[in-house]
């Protein structure tokens, strides 16, 4: 098995903590809120939302999948970070065992944030996962993300 890791950047006009109250903390509600086609909805199948908690996602209409299971590996409310491993779903392919990603927010010098997101793909046999393969998927996150900043801006009262 092998391992490989990618890393991305997502800047925001958003502070870190209002956007990880409403990226992070709420995702389960506020995206298919403003994605519906994207995401149907959230379900937890085990625990209570916390680290071990397992997440089923149902993608929406207008998905290539149907959905994913991950599990809550870490949540960090004072430090803004978040863990979680995706497990199981159509979107991990033939060769892919899982993908664990970690999610850090910092405060960017304009008064926004820089969302750092680390993803580890750990793949079946002796794969290798090229940056392009993961490129589809890294355009989805952002353009996910992009609609809970024009949410925030649109509701500047929510999640404060």
């Amino acid at each position: 098995m092998g391992v490989f890791t990618y890393e991305t950047e997502f800047t925001s006009v958003i502070p870190p903590e209002k956007l990880f109250k409403a990226f992070i903390l709420d995702a389960d509600n506020l995206i298919p809120k403003v994605a519906p086609t994207a995401v149907k909805g959230t379900e937890i199948l085990e625990g209570d939302g916390g680290v071990g908690t397992i997440k089923k996602v149902t993608f929406g209409e207008g998905s290539q999948y149907g959905y994913v299971k991950h599990k809550v590996d870490g949540i960090d409310k004072d430090n803004l970070s978040y863990s979680y491993t995706l497990i199981e779903g159509d979107a991990l392919s033939d060769v892919i065992e899982k993908i664990a990603y970690d999610i850090k927010l910092v405060a960017s010098p304009n008064g926004g944030s820089i969302v750092k997101t680390i993803s580890h793909y750990h793949t079946k046999g002796d794969v290798e996962i090229k940056e392009e393969q993961v490129k589809a998927g890294k355009e989805k996150a952002a353009g996910l993300f992009k609609l809970v900043e024009a949410y925030l801006l649109a509701n500047p009262d929510a999640y404060n």
